[in-house]
């Protein structure tokens, strides 16, 4: 059970908080692969209650924690200070799924009371000038790549899950629908947005409010403000919001190598069938990476599979609908099916082009084979007939004496030039017949009229 929580948070699904917990959760880019670290999974690191069960069932699918540290609060130094909100507890996790999609995961307790204004403040801090952050004054990121000897860069992604606690707790519980608007659109855009109660309702800009008077859950794009849930319905949020964090990351990351892989085919300067083989076996090798990373980086953490219940469908639900990760994904699909197809088509035409030239060798070698077969033959004829000892042939003559061999020199090379005449007058006539390959829509057989509907009169 977590610091601040009433005893009966592991019997409910709602439970008290005394101080107020956030959860920073931010995308790292590159890859990180798992590696037997000896923290083990990571159901084992958080208490899930009774999640715990799909979880174990769902395990070889989660990420897996490569680091896990608790670390003194005072060690933590935000750029512009603490707002006034000074930490009780810090814990910072890197998880990384089984496909290397990392995710930087800073757990915070705060040790006094919180007002939305302060935390607004330090939510937009950790957000917006989070490569600012310090660890023992020296940068968050560098610390953690010290440890994990691996180089880390922060992403484009981060969400942040405040669990409010105390007095903000109860007065989000219990305020009425207009001082609940203002708390909530303040902590969930970070300060960004004033609320003005006198104007319109706006869908677009309110909050997704879910308010069943024990629990409240207001969603943002990047902020979601959860409240008066058990700690272990708060580890679940956090796990269904890693999953989304990761599945967003991988989808920007799979479209920017759809669009290289587009620009490398059509920047392909080569006329080598080699080249070209090697060009369309990288290109498929890259299609085949981002078809995995679609399904086992994205699909699998969109659905509600991982966690069958209502309350972590009805937050993944409207965390996916905010973050548009649905629409996304489709058009992710169809962003490398088609890429498959212009592979496919490229390596048709090669195929093609290399059979066309392959017939045109064919076609090469059997015309030399023939004419040298043709250059043959009467030579042969020739040498066969004064190698015979016969009556016509006269030893004191040259076999080039054409006055006296005239004779056998027309016999042997007149049937030739004969077959050599005909051949070419027959080749000429079927390249200059006349008339087109394909029918003219004169010749084109007509077609019968459409047939009426059985049961309907004829005309």
């Amino acid at each position: 059970m977590l610091p601040g929580t009433s005893p009966n948070a592991t019997v409910l699904d709602s439970a008290t908080r005394d101080r107020t917990r956030v959860l920073l959760l931010f995308s790292l880019s590159g890859r990180l692969r798992p590696r037997e670290t000896g923290l083990g999974a990571l159901v084992d690191r958080y208490d899930y209650g009774r999640f715990a069960s799909h979880l174990m069932t769902s395990q070889d699918v989660l990420p897996v924690p490569v680091l896990d540290e608790r670390i003194a609060p005072r060690r933590l130094r935000l750029p512009h200070g603490d707002h006034g909100l000074g930490l009780a507890s810090l814990r910072i996790l890197v998880v990384a799924t089984p496909r290397g999609d990392a995710t930087l995961v800073v757990d915070c307790a705060f040790a006094g009371e919180t007002t939305a204004g302060d935390l607004a403040a330090w939510l937009a801090t950790t957000c917006f000038d989070r490569e600012r952050v310090e660890l023992d004054d020296r940068p968050l990121l560098q610390t953690l790549t010290e440890q994990l000897g691996r180089p880390l860069a922060l992403g484009q992604n981060v969400h942040q899950l405040v669990f409010p606690g105390g007095r903000l707790q109860r007065e989000l519980l219990s305020a009425d629908d207009a001082r609940k608007a203002i708390l909530l659109n303040e902590i969930v855009y970070r300060g960004r947005m004033p609320w003005n109660p006198a104007t319109p309702y706006d869908a677009s800009l309110a909050p997704h409010l879910r308010n069943h008077g024990l629990t409240l859950s207001a969603l943002g794009r990047g902020v979601s403000v959860q409240a008066g849930w058990a700690p272990h319905v708060e580890n679940g949020l956090m796990l269904v919001a890693v999953g989304m964090v990761s599945a967003l990351a991988v989808l920007q990351r799979t479209r920017l190598a759809a669009f290289a892989m587009m620009k490398a085919n059509e920047q392909a300067l080569t006329d080598s069938p080699t080249e070209i083989r090697s060009l369309i076996s990288r290109l498929s090798a890259g299609v085949n990476e981002l078809q995995l990373d679609l399904a086992f980086g994205v699909e699998a953490y969109v659905d509600s599979l991982l966690i069958p219940e209502m309350v972590m469908e009805a937050f993944q639900s409207s965390q996916r609908d905010a973050l548009g990760i649905r629409d996304s994904l489709e058009n992710s699909a169809r962003m490398v099916e088609r890429l498959t197809s212009v592979i496919s088509a490229r390596s048709a035409a090669l195929d093609a082009e290399l059979a066309e030239r392959d017939e045109r060798r064919d076609r090469t070698v059997s015309g030399l084979v023939a004419a040298a077969t043709l250059i043959a033959l009467p030579p042969t004829l020739l040498l066969a007939f004064f190698g015979v000892n016969g009556t016509n042939v006269d030893e004191h003559r040259s076999i080039l004496d054409l006055r006296s061999y005239g004779t056998a020199y027309a016999l042997a090379w007149l049937p030739f030039v004969v077959l050599v005449v005909i051949g070419y007058v027959l080749l000429r006539r079927i390249s200059t017949r006349s008339g087109s390959l394909l029918p003219t829509s004169d010749d084109a057989v007509p077609l019968p009229p459409p047939r009426p509907p059985s049961g309907s009169p004829r005309p």
